[in-house]
């Protein structure tokens, strides 16, 4: 499903990736791992074709995303949802309408909107919270919105960057849980994410970066760094 061949991301002298290449199959549920700066969150921004790589391709279902015409990019990012760690919400829209304003930005009818929204909100926990601001919420709930707006268009993929980097150990893995249920309905997961402990609790595949480079990619594996 997603092909990265060889690729190369420079900042001036700075090698943020360096000849990086690996697949991943379609429904895999893949921990990309690394101390800060080994280059996670470049690979996630090169995913989501936000920078396009100094060398190498990356290939999704076949295609070469950093050839895509602008027209296609909304289309196929629309086919990703993607997790931060600063959540990205919008202060000043309530749980529903955060989750709805991705619908509405891409012109899915109102009628549609009422009855996806609601039942990803059921999904993550949140239907009687609709109501309520940003601002009101803890932590982990701002999360579950921010998770809530990336399912909201029934993505194939799903990219979680650092996801439970400002939660309590507790909170972290409500959310964790919910990446393993999401997983389970066939979705792909890229958990990419510097805490140990998860990553060796899930016991998935895991690929580790240092310094731009892949140190090990193992099934089943461990953070070993």
């Amino acid at each position: 499903m997603i092909d990265i061949q060889k690729v190369s991301k420079h900042y001036g002298k700075i090698k943020a990736l360096d000849r990086v290449s690996f697949k991943i199959k379609e429904g895999e549920f893949v921990c990309l791992v690394g101390p800060s700066g080994a280059g996670k969150t470049t690979l996630v921004k090169l995913l989501i074709a936000e920078e396009k790589p100094t060398s190498g391709r990356i290939l999704v279902s076949d295609r070469d995303i950093h050839l895509l015409p602008k027209k296609e990019l909304p289309l196929y990012r629309r086919k990703i949802g993607v997790v931060f760690q600063d959540y990205k919400l919008l202060p000043t829209k309530t749980v529903y309408e955060n989750v709805a304003y991705a619908l509405e930005v891409s012109g899915v009818p109102n009628k549609l909107i009422k009855e996806r929204v609601p039942k990803i909100l059921e999904l993550v926990g949140l239907f009687g919270r609709a109501k309520n601001y940003p601002d009101e919420l803890s932590g982990g709930e701002k999360q579950r919105t921010s998770l809530a707006r990336a399912l909201v268009h029934r993505p194939k993929i799903l990219i979680a960057d650092e996801p439970t980097g400002n939660l309590d150990p507790v909170t972290s893995w409500e959310i964790i849980d919910l990446l393993f249920r999401i997983h389970q309905r066939g979705t792909t997961v890229i958990l990419a994410t510097h805490n140990r402990d998860i990553v060796n609790a899930l016991r998935k595949r895991v690929v580790a970066l240092k310094d731009g480079k892949i140190i090990y990619d193992k099934e089943k594996g461990q953070y070993l760094i």
